[in-house]
């Protein structure tokens, strides 16, 4: 193969203009022209690292899986794959449409980003990709013990995951951007944990909150909430669905976006939609170990400015404060592990009002109810008759609720403000 091989080629139209419409997540135009070929290659992203797309359909690509095979057989546990859904493209590079009129635009972008208003058809997600993501599942199956774990951009995350990890022959586990948009009410919650549970069958999703892509969780749905209270809340909520979890550096302490100003940007992406859209670089601040210079990341000035709101909330400085975020996230992850309901378990959700979220686990004859409240408001609410008799309130989760049950048949449960409940159902 030659470097030509690495990217996708296609000729101008007649007046000289890239072949379709389709354009990168980054700004402008999918395409760029190289005047030594006379063509235009294809990035979805930067033109930097313009990568390859896989050939046609039904012929996975080799070299792509030799190279992994490169790193399993040196004993990697696994792979991250980025825009997993990317890998293919419409052959006959047709253009793609416009999002109608009053319909969900893509996640995953802003909304000032011309990349929302097409409707991906053509340039992602295409139907060849499932091939190539089975022969790359028959690869790991060769090294027990490894996994995948794939990113979904699309206009319909949800669906993507629950095919792309449905019936064993593809990834392990993906996620998209359905929590790491900037809805967050109990109302909205269960509208996802629905919408995925009725597609997924055997599918498994990895949730998250944040990553490096998108505002920090705390400033994205707690700009407006307790700085401490709510993050914990959250993490509980994320740590108690049905799938793995990924937590994103930082959040287990609470941090807010960074404000990283104009001249210390790095991220091209926010230098191109600037002022509207400020880049990704205000998730991607150091960690702060210590409240020192630099937080302890670095004994220099580091790629990006630690922003001075985080030093308080360093590692060091939450060790030993019961109530700090990071105290809270480590009793969670223990709570996690002691309970493998919240692990391999089904979920059904249970109506508990409006303002609250509640969902229901089950595994080997083990029942749990999840109730939480991301409101800075206490709320009341009477458990399903079906549980009231039999529900007590578990201890080891940090939280604190009230449970009156002298009236079985009517069990009411007090949740304080940014407040969890986990009760297991005897």
């Amino acid at each position: 193969m030659t470097s030509a091989d690495w990217f996708v080629w296609a000729d101008p139209k007649p007046d000289g203009t890239p072949p379709n419409n389709w354009l990168s997540i980054f700004g402008g135009s999918a395409w760029t022209f190289d005047s030594r070929r006379q063509q235009y290659y294809l990035h979805n992203f930067l033109t930097e690292p313009a990568r390859r797309e896989l050939p046609p359909p039904r012929s996975p690509d080799r070299h792509m899986l030799d190279n992994m095979r490169f790193w399993l057989e040196l004993g990697v546990d696994g792979f991250r794959l980025d825009t997993v859904n990317f890998y293919f493209h419409d052959q006959a590079l047709r253009d793609n449409p416009p999002v109608p009129a009053g319909e969900a635009k893509t996640l995953g972008a802003p909304d000032s980003n011309p990349y929302t208003w097409q409707r991906h058809v053509y340039d992602l997600s295409r139907p060849e990709n499932l091939d190539f993501l089975k022969a790359l599942r028959a690869l790991m199956d060769e090294y027990p013990g490894t996994t995948t774990v794939g990113e979904i951009g699309d206009d319909k995350p949800l669906e993507r995951m629950a095919e792309y990890t449905a019936g064993g022959d593809k990834l392990h586990m993906a996620y998209g951007f359905d929590l790491l948009n900037a809805p967050h009410s109990a109302g909205y919650l269960r509208e996802v944990i629905e919408r995925f549970q009725r597609l997924a069958g055997d599918a498994w999703p990895c949730w998250a909150l944040s990553n490096h892509d998108v505002v920090r969780s705390a400033t994205r749905w707690g700009a407006d909430e307790d700085p401490v209270a709510y993050p914990k809340v959250a993490l509980a909520m994320v740590l108690s669905l049905r799938g793995s979890v990924c937590l994103y550096q930082g959040e287990e302490l609470g941090l807010p976006e960074a404000d990283v100003p104009f001249e210390r940007i790095q991220d091209p992406y926010g230098k191109v939609l600037w002022p509207e859209f400020k880049g990704r670089d205000g998730c991607r601040t150091p960690m702060p170990w210590r409240q020192t210079d630099q937080g302890d990341f670095s004994s220099v000035e580091p790629w990006l400015p630690v922003d001075e709101r985080h030093l308080p909330l360093a590692v060091a400085n939450q060790e030993d404060d019961a109530n700090s975020v990071l105290h809270a996230t480590r009793a969670l992850l223990n709570f996690r592990r002691q309970h493998p309901v919240l692990r391999e378990g089904d979920i059904q959700l249970v109506d508990v009002g409006d303002e609250l979220l509640g969902f229901l686990r089950e595994h080997d004859g083990k029942r749990m109810l999840c109730l939480f409240n991301l409101t800075g408001a206490e709320q009341v609410t009477a458990l399903p008759q079906a549980y009231a008799g039999s529900a007590r309130l578990l201890e080891g989760a940090g939280f604190t609720a009230e449970l009156d049950t002298a009236q079985s048949q009517a069990a009411r449960l007090v949740l304080p403000a940014y407040q969890a409940a986990f009760l297991a159902l005897d």
